[in-house]
């Protein structure tokens, strides 16, 4: 990707920002509850008509929509997203105590993923149609028909209930409280990522350079690692970077089994307690991770396969 494109990217990044920072602040304002109702309760104050109104005065909200709008993204681009009406805390600084939590929760997973699903990926691929890649595939099928939050349960009910190694509530982020939550996150996407393992490693051992490093006597175990492997892993590098977006951007459901304290339990508690400054910018989070995980993603093609370099 030449830096003309790059430059393009980033503009269209900025671009994107600005729709959808104004479609969240749009559905915020339209949607029911009086933030300043809200903070007084939250406050333990009694939300009377008199206080509410010189609430609502004094922080801007009886202003006209494109007022409070541009003064908030005037704001925003100053790294001012506001106080939580639900906390009183400013925003941005709950979203950062949330920020390695579940960048460590991220990591844990991803790791654990990738151990399992290249192995076994590219073993039922070698072994096609043999005993072995049915297993395999029998596995993962399973797996991904199991969804997220009946793993976290059945997990808790085995190893915190019955023989209880892990702690019920994974709310100080340490690494055993990070196991189950972080083996139920990869579960799932180990069983999509060893099935697309498979079929990338099985449309590389088609092709004619394969066939000519067999003739002429090459290891097999070498032709995998070195050729065939390396020229799989377009495909397998646009799943781990939306994998990673999505997991950056916070596993509500998961979280919120495991009490977990990350971005997506966050997320959640703004969402039931109308917490519409903590909203806005959680969503403007996640669709700055999703679209530069995904710019990155698109300039390493560039080092992982060279001839996306001659296209240029």
């Amino acid at each position: 990707m030449t830096k003309k494109k790059i430059i393009m990217r980033i503009v269209q990044i900025v671009i994107v920002l600005f729709g959808i920072s104004f479609l969240t602040f749009l559905l915020t304002y339209l949607s029911p509850g009086d933030p300043a109702q809200i903070m007084l309760v939250s406050s333990g104050v009694m939300p009377t008509e008199s206080a509410v109104a010189a609430l609502r005065e004094q922080m801007g909200y009886n202003l006209p929509f494109w007022t409070q709008y541009f003064r908030w993204i005037g704001n925003a681009l100053h790294g001012d997203f506001g106080l939580s009406f639900t906390m009183n805390k400013p925003v941005v600084g709950l979203l950062l105590a949330r920020l390695w939590p579940t960048l460590k929760l991220t990591i844990f997973a991803m790791i654990l993923m990738l151990a399992v699903s290249i192995p076994l990926g590219m073993l039922s691929a070698v072994y096609k149609d043999k005993p072995i890649d049915y297993i395999v595939r029998g596995f993962t099928f399973v797996g991904c028909s199991i969804p997220n939050f009946w793993v976290g349960l059945l997990l808790m009910l085995v190893f915190c209930v019955k023989f209880t190694i892990f702690p019920v509530i994974s709310s100080s982020g340490t690494f055993r409280d990070m196991v189950l939550p972080a083996v139920t996150l990869a579960i799932a996407m180990a069983s999509k990522y060893t099935r697309q393992v498979r079929t990338a490693i099985l449309e590389e051992l088609g092709q004619d350079y394969v066939v000519g490093a067999r003739a002429r006597g090459i290891k097999e175990r070498k032709i995998l690692w070195r050729n065939v492997f390396p020229n799989s892993l377009l495909p397998l590098i646009t799943m781990l970077g939306l994998s990673v977006g999505s997991l950056l951007g916070g596993t509500s459901v998961v979280e919120v089994i495991f009490s977990y304290p990350g971005m997506g339990s966050l997320a959640v508690s703004a969402i039931t307690s109308s917490d519409y400054n903590l909203i806005q910018a959680y969503v403007l989070w996640v669709a700055l991770i999703y679209m530069v995980i995904n710019l990155i993603v698109d300039i390493s093609y560039n080092f992982v396969d060279p001839r996306m370099r001659l296209k240029r």
